[in-house]
C-alpha cells in the first residue's frame, strides 16, 4: 500500500513509518518538526530512515517539498502543518494514497492548560483537514490516534470502548474525543473508514522527552531529584512501543466495517464502516513499580519529591483490550522491565552517556 503517515517524526510515527517500510509499503511522511521538545530527537528519527543524514546549523528544511529517503525510495517525507488545507489537499490530490494513519497531534495533558490554542489548531482544524482531503481523494482507510485521556472522570477500570467519554478532564482529552466524534460523522457521510486508536501510556526508545521515563531517567543519571504526582499513587496502563506499532499495523490492515447488528449502546461500533481500540498493556503499573524498573536498570536509587495530583491528569488508567483480541488477534504483552531495560540502553547511547552507569 502507499501510506500517508502524519506525526512521522513522532515517537509512534517514526516507528510505525520503518515498520511499513521494512514490510514493503511505500510512506509519506508528514511533520511539522515543532518545538514542543527537543528537535534533535525528532531530527535523530528521521535520519533513522534516511531523510535526513546531516542537519547543517541553521538550516531549515524546506516547507511543502517532497524529500526522498537516501537510504528507501519507497520512503519520501514533506514538512507541512495539518492547518495548512490548500497544501494538504494538494499532497493527497498528487500522491494518491491508499491509507492514510493520523498520528500527528499537539500532544499533552498539562500543556494544555497554558497553550490551548494549540489543540484547536493542530488536534481540531489540523484533522478536518484530513477528513476533508480523503474525502475528496477517495481514501476509504482512515485511522488516526485518540487517547486514554477520553476516558476522564469515569473511574470504572478497566477502561471500555463502550464507556461513556462525555467527561474529559484536559482540553486535549477533548480535542481527541472531538476527532471520534468527527470521524463517525465522516463514516456515517461518506463511507471512509475510520478506526480510532486510544493508546495507552506508550514508552520505549526514540520516546518524547516530556513523558515520565525520559524524565526520569535524566534525573537518575544527574543525581536530580524526580517530582512523583499524586505521592506516587497514579497507576498507569504503560504499553512498549513494539505492541502499539503491531496494533496499528493490524488497524491498517482490517479497515473498520459497518456493523449490520450494531447496538446503539455500544458506541465504540456502528452501523457506519467506524470503530475504536484500546491499545494497552492490560496490566496498570504503579508508578513507584514503574520508577523502581528504572532504578534496577541504572542500579542506583532516585531522590523523590512527592507531589499532589495534577490538574488534568487522571489517577488510574486500564485498557480492556477484549475488542482487540477478538477481532485483530492480537494483545501487547511487553513486561514493564524489558521494556524499560530497551529505552535506558537507547537513552544512555542515543545522549553519549557512559554505559557502565
Amino acid at each position: 500500500m502507499k501510506i500517508l503517515v502524519t506525526g512521522t517524526a513522532g515517537f509512534i510515527g517514526s516507528h510505525l513509518s520503518l515498520k511499513l517500510l521494512e514490510r514493503g509499503d511505500e510512506v509519506v511522511g508528514l511533520d511539522n518538526i515543532n518545538d514542543y521538545y527537543d528537535q534533535n530527537v525528532k531530527y535523530g528519527r528521521l535520519q533513522r530512515g534516511g531523510i535526513i543524514q546531516e542537519i547543517e546549523e541553521g538550516k531549515e528544511i524546506p516547507y511543502g517539498k517532497l524529500l526522498t529517503s537516501s537510504t528507501n525510495p519507497k520512503y519520501k517525507f514533506i514538512k507541512l502543518n495539518l492547518e495548512d488545507k490548500k497544501a494538504m489537499m494538494q499532497l493527497f490530490e498528487k500522491e494518491k494514497f491508499d491509507a492514510v494513519c493520523n498520528l500527528a497531534a499537539q500532544a499533552g495533558v498539562r500543556y494544555s492548560l497554558t497553550n490551548p490554542d494549540a489543540y484547536i489548531d493542530s488536534n481540531i482544524i489540523g484533522f478536518m483537514n484530513i477528513l476533508e482531503s480523503c474525502r475528496h481523494n477517495n481514501v476509504k482507510n482512515l485511522c488516526y490516534a485518540s487517547s486514554s485521556s477520553v476516558y476522564g472522570l469515569n473511574e470504572e477500570l478497566p477502561f471500555s470502548t463502550n464507556h461513556n467519554v462525555d467527561h474529559p478532564i484536559s482540553l486535549y482529552a477533548a480535542s481527541k474525543k472531538s476527532n471520534e466524534l468527527m470521524a463517525h460523522t465522516y463514516s456515517h457521510l461518506f463511507g471512509i473508514s475510520t478506526t480510532g486508536l486510544r493508546f495507552f501510556t506508550v514508552y520505549g526508545p526514540w520516546g518524547r522527552p516530556d513523558m515520565a521515563l525520559f524524565l526520569f531517567t535524566k534525573a537518575a543519571i544527574e543525581d536530580k531529584k524526580i517530582d512523583v504526582f499524586n505521592n506516587g499513587e497514579m497507576l498507569r496502563d504503560f504499553t512498549y512501543i513494539d505492541d502499539i506499532v503491531e496494533g496499528v499495523i493490524r488497524v491498517i490492515d482490517n479497515p473498520a466495517k459497518p456493523n449490520k447488528n450494531w447496538d446503539k449502546k455500544e458506541p465504540s461500533t456502528s452501523s457506519a464502516p467506524y470503530k475504536v481500540y484500546n491499545i494497552g498493556n492490560n496490566n496498570p503499573v504503579k508508578l513507584m513499580d514503574f520508577i523502581t524498573a528504572i532504578e534496577n536498570k541504572l542500579g542506583k536509587k532516585i531522590e523523590k519529591n512527592m507531589m499532589p495530583l495534577q490538574a488534568g491528569d487522571v489517577p488510574a488508567t486500564y485498557a480492556d483490550v477484549t475488542d482487540l483480541v477478538e477481532d485483530l488477534g492480537y494483545k501487547p504483552a511487553t513486561p514493564i522491565q524489558e521494556g524499560i531495560n530497551k529505552f535506558v540502553d537507547w537513552y544512555l547511547e542515543f545522549f553519549g552517556y557512559n554505559k557502565n552507569l
